[in-house]
């Protein structure tokens, strides 16, 4: 039994994903609890899940926690109920996630916090608009499909890390100049002025060119490109896994757009069931890239094939240090190589300036509801600027804002000068009674504030733009890339193996470690991983990836959330070992003083998805140095289990110290271009 729900701030569903197995328990709850006919339940049992159901019987959870989270500021993380079934909380922009499975909790916790990442890069501060666009609502549930399936198969997904496809130099520059001169080409284009260019083999990164002032792509936004491409390879062949199934013989997941009519709903839900569901991944799955015509996404229509080859999606990039809104652009080259064209299509002072007020805003809602006027100034502050930011962004840009945007961010300015009025006054009279004005006058205000979201960050015809440029640049790539795409292809299939002595570089390097059979290392300052790849072809290593490498990963989270950076166990097979370490920027190692049992219980899961942990990790460690002149690295080790714990500490330092034989220079010419 799985199902993610979404819910506004009135406690309204905007978003259900769930199998039938949930919707039949809640369905059996209605029908104890009276909510519905019994004799119409019995004569439908098809019926779908009613999102006047879910709110009546979820309602009381979601109020007290929505309490538990304004008022006291203490929320719950988690619920165990009698018979086994765990419910998960997370929060964005006060609306409440909740995931509600018979699971591992740290497991559900981590796929809710993926979901909440997913919905943000789609959706923005605007949640709501899941209540209307079927096409986001597709996404949103493909792409946590993606996620959840390539987790169990893709090491780099496991780790939340990105891996770097192993080239030869000649290649590698080649590759690069073919984006460079594509970036180029591009940006004879004025809508084009910021673009990045990068190539994806399989779910391995090859090379990626960016141009000048554009903002700095992150390796949660490569992993965002990873789930993208692998939803449009899948649609494209017209065979979606459905993650949310528990065996073969479960029936299709149920996917609930709430208001929609009947025959839009049956119609949604044909479009997304699943056809095919792959246990073991192998050569054969590489497919073909889906083209998705922009024109059925602008209609909010379902997903068609488009002649021109392109498969298209507005999405927020960045951290919370600031998002762009951005164009999503892939095409496929070769079976299984894709081309990912980002143009950014919003200024970071517009894009970053809204969201950063709809933020401030959801803080504000929060300290009103507590009565605590001393925090509001400080929030009611931040809001301002943040505004005033956007606005500026809008202004500084006119010769490239429409009538529409020009209008709406008009009667947005006017509108919160009488709110800032209202906030003033409150902050003069510190009287409690007055938030009750301010409450009853702010709705317009925050309409307006999405409308202007909408209107410049998630405008669909953004997706029209030069799309005959794209199309021609793609087709010029592919020409000049098309010697090497067999190449490619193989390398994606088997990067790095432990098969072969004779042809990759980092079998011959494992030869120097007698009794090593795995290794993942990740530099996390980058999020770099260099791992030897598995053959999941091989039932002998897709035993010991799901029983032994999978877990160990967990093993060593857990342990690493209690404050241990260095893990070492035995089973009757392998010795286990996993090292968390800093380095300043000249190599030499640094040691935290820090009490990272307490610290660690605020940080998010470890991972990117959910938020840089091991951002938030140097800076708790080291809190008086730049967290920009430290470097973090991991290593998990798995060694056979006659090894010493001596070996492996011996192995694990030299591994490290000479890692670069096989990923090259730290500084790969690909990242600073």
């Amino acid at each position: 039994m799985r199902g993610i729900l979404i819910f506004d701030h009135l406690n309204d569903v905007l978003f259900t994903k769930c199998n039938k197995k949930f919707t039949k328990h809640i369905q059996k709850l209605a029908k104890i609890q009276g909510l519905v006919v019994e004799g119409k339940m019995d004569g439908e049992c098809d019926q779908k899940l009613s999102p006047n159901i879910i709110i009546q019987l979820f309602s009381p959870i979601v109020t007290s926690q929505n309490i538990m989270a304004s008022q006291f500021g203490n929320s719950y993380t988690s619920v165990r109920c009698q018979d086994g079934t765990n419910m998960v909380f997370d929060d964005f922009m006060g609306y409440t996630f909740m995931y509600i499975a018979i699971e591992d909790v740290a497991l559900m916790k981590r796929t809710l916090g993926v979901c909440v990442s997913i919905v943000r890069h789609l959706c923005g501060p605007d949640v709501t608009i899941l209540k209307s666009s079927k096409q986001k609502v597709s996404l949103v549930s493909s792409l946590l499909d993606a996620w959840i399936h390539l987790r169990n198969s893709e090491q780099s997904v496991l780790m939340e890390a990105v891996e770097q496809l192993s080239v030869n130099a000649d290649l590698a520059s080649t590759t690069l100049k073919v984006l460079h001169d594509a970036s180029d080409k591009l940006k004879t284009q004025s809508e084009f002025s910021n673009v990045h260019v990068l190539i994806l083999v399989e779910h391995k990164f090859l090379s990626l060119y960016s141009s000048k002032n554009a903002q700095d792509l992150s390796a949660s936004d490569i992993l965002l490109m990873v789930l993208m491409c692998w939803v449009a390879n899948r649609r494209g062949k017209g065979t979606e896994i459905d993650t949310f199934k528990d065996n073969a013989d479960d029936e299709d997941d149920d996917f609930l757009l709430p208001q929609s009519s009947p025959s839009g709903k049956e119609e949604e839900r044909h479009s997304f069931t699943a056809t095919t569901k792959l246990a073991n991944p192998t050569s054969e799955d590489i497919t073909k890239l889906f083209g998705d015509s922009r024109d059925s996404s602008v209609s909010e229509g379902l997903y068609s094939f488009a002649e021109d080859g392109l498969y298209s999606q507005l999405v927020l990039l960045g951290s919370e240090r600031g998002y762009t809104a951005n164009a999503i652009h892939i095409s496929e080259l070769s079976e299984g190589i894709n081309l990912v064209t980002i143009v950014e299509v919003t200024n970071l002072a517009t894009s970053s300036g809204l969201y950063d007020s709809f933020y401030h805003l959801n803080i504000i809602n929060g300290l009103q509801l507590q009565r605590d006027i001393d925090e509001l100034r400080p929030a009611f502050d931040n809001l301002d600027g943040a505004l005033k930011k956007a606005l500026d962004g809008i202004k500084k840009n006119r010769a490239h804002v429409s009538n529409d945007v020009d209008m709406c961010q008009r009667r947005l300015q006017v509108k919160w000068e009488f709110v800032r009025k209202k906030y003033m006054d409150l902050l003069k009279s510190r009287d409690p009674e007055s938030i009750l004005q301010i409450e009853s006058n702010t709705s317009g205000f925050i309409e307006t504030m999405k409308e202007l979201f909408r209107l410049t960050c998630f405008d669909n015809n953004f997706l029209k733009q030069g799309t005959d440029v794209i199309v021609t640049v793609s087709r010029l790539v592919r020409q000049k890339l098309n010697d090497f795409s067999d190449f490619l292809k193989v390398k994606a299939l088997k990067n790095f193996t432990l098969g072969s002595r004779t042809s990759l570089t980092i079998n011959k390097y494992l030869e120097e470690f007698p009794g090593l059979v795995h290794f993942i290392y990740i530099d996390r300052t980058t999020h770099r991983l260099t791992t030897p790849t598995l053959d999941f072809t091989n039932p002998e290593t897709l035993a010991l990836t799901t029983k032994k490498i999978w877990a160990m990963v967990e093993n060593s989270r857990s342990h690493l959330q209690e404050g241990h950076l260095a893990v070492m166990w035995k089973d009757t097979t392998f010795n286990y070992s996993y090292f968390l370490w800093f380095e300043d920027s000249s190599g030499s190692p640094l040691k935290s003083k820090a009490y990272l049992n307490h610290i660690m219980k605020t940080f998010p899961i470890p991972g990117i998805l959910c938020g840089d942990y091991y951002r938030k990790l140097v800076e708790a460690c080291f809190p008086k140095l730049s967290p920009n002149k430290i470097r973090v690295y991991e290593l998990y080790c798995v060694h056979l289990g006659l090894a010493t714990s001596s070996c492996v500490l011996e192995h694990s330092r030299r591994l490290a110290a000479t890692i670069w034989e096989v990923t090259g220079l730290p500084n790969n010419p690909a990242d600073i271009l």
